[in-house]
């Protein structure tokens, strides 16, 4: 199973309170650009919600240096101690969910912890678990074997 932020685009009403707890949690500052959940207004009160769905897994594949896995939760995590910082892993993300601070050197993305989930007042967001599909796996099982034909 895969645990992930589940988004309700048609639910969200901009109020920012998503951000606000995610940028406060992880930079202790209350800075949009700062959050790993990204909330895009369209116009019109309309609004579209960018987190990591878990899923895609192309950084994980991407990564030189193997600094990003996926847990036994099925939440892909990078490894900052083993990070590069050579970005490969934000220009693959086709969502643009890899997100990247200059200032902090390392990339980063939603990891599923669910604190902004608690924090919305519309139930745009929640938490939910999927099934881990073939098609998911394949990166990761791509990444492993380079790093075992790397080390032979």
């Amino acid at each position: 199973m895969i645990k992930y932020l589940k988004l309700h685009d048609e639910k969200c009403v901009g109020c920012m309170n998503c951000t606000a707890t995610c940028s406060r949690m992880y930079f202790k500052v209350d800075d949009p650009s700062k959050s790993r959940i990204q909330v895009q207004g369209l116009g019109g009160g309309k609004f579209h919600l960018v987190a990591c769905d878990q899923e895609c897994r192309k950084c994980v594949a991407e990564c030189p240096v193997q600094a990003i896995t996926v847990s036994s939760q099925g939440v892909v995590m990078i490894n900052k101690g083993l990070c590069v910082g050579c970005l490969a892993c934000v220009a693959v993300c086709p969502i643009e969910a890899m997100r990247f601070f200059p200032a902090d050197g390392v990339p980063f993305k939603c990891i599923a912890c669910g604190a902004c989930v608690k924090t919305c007042p519309k139930g745009a967001l929640e938490m939910a678990e999927k099934e881990d599909s073939p098609a998911s796996r394949f990166p990761f099982e791509a990444a492993a074997a380079v790093a075992r034909e790397g080390s032979k």
